[in-house]
């Protein structure tokens, strides 16, 4: 192990790097290159914070009459815990907070120093491996792990949350709004509730089973009848149409087609 990294441990516990006897300055022999081992760049106040990895195994360093404190992923369910060697660790846990926030800790201790055991967690989440060594001094006082998937996954979510929410014609007045588009045809469970424009757009506005239902192809009808298919988007329960058309057909189906004709006319524009 860095002196440097002895030197944060230590920094932790109130020792020095210098007090250490020579066998706690480095990991169990055949130890070292199979696990992940703390850093002292990511320590938290008094905690390590390990990046979560799947199948990596995780040192933590324990002391006689500490106990260490393996924190897990807020709202992770505990399934059980094993260790190699119960005889000479207590192992406990606890948990701390409630709801969303409830959080599961393993607490670890030896009964002596120069002990090496491995520790299983599983949970409803994931599997933890870890390796405990037990020295004379500098243990661990807690640690835990940051979930980079979990995070990328919730920032995602909360972007397209955030992107939903937003009004689907944001930044045009409700006067600049055209809504004189009639709806007929058949009657399905995605079949729209309102189609308008703001002058260079067309919106076609469907209940919110169109998330659970198939979407329907939109269709632009010439003057001569005939059908083309046309550019558009879905964000969120609407089709955008990045164009005004005259008539339109949603269709589904083969044998027995479900057809919703969209028409633009009338007096549609909301007037004050």
């Amino acid at each position: 192990m860095k002196t440097s990294l002895l030197a944060a441990v230590a920094f932790v516990v109130g020792a020095h790097p210098a007090d250490l006897p020579a066998r706690a300055k480095l990991p169990p022999s055949g130890m070292s290159r199979s696990s992940v081992e703390p850093s002292p760049n990511a320590w938290v106040n008094a905690r390590q914070v390990y990046l979560w990895s799947d199948g990596t195994v995780y040192h933590a360093y324990t002391q006689p009459g500490m106990i260490t404190d393996i924190a897990l992923q807020a709202g992770e369910g505990l399934i059980a815990v094993a260790a190699g060697d119960t005889a000479r660790w207590v192992i406990g846990d606890t948990s701390s907070g409630s709801g969303e926030d409830k959080r599961t800790h393993v607490l670890v201790k030896p009964f002596s120093a120069g002990l090496a055991t491995n520790l299983v967690i599983t949970t409803d989440r994931r599997t933890y491996h870890l390796l405990l060594t037990s020295r004379p001094s500098a243990g661990m006082s807690a640690l835990s792990w940051n979930y980079p998937l979990d995070e990328l996954v919730a920032v995602k979510t909360a972007q397209a949350a955030a992107e939903a929410a937003k009004p689907v014609a944001a930044g045009m007045g409700v006067e600049q709004l055209y809504f004189g588009y009639v709806i007929t045809g058949d009657t399905p469970t995605w079949r729209p509730v309102r189609a308008f424009d703001d002058g260079r757009q067309a919106f076609i506005e469907f209940p919110a089973s169109i998330g659970v239902d198939e979407a329907p192809p939109l269709f632009l009808i010439g003057a001569d009848g005939a059908a083309e298919l046309v550019n558009y988007r879905m964000k969120g329960r609407f089709y955008v149409v990045d164009r005004i058309f005259a008539v339109a057909e949603l269709r589904l189906g083969t044998k027995k087609q479900q057809v919703v004709r969209i028409a633009r006319g009338g007096e549609g524009r909301v007037r004050r």
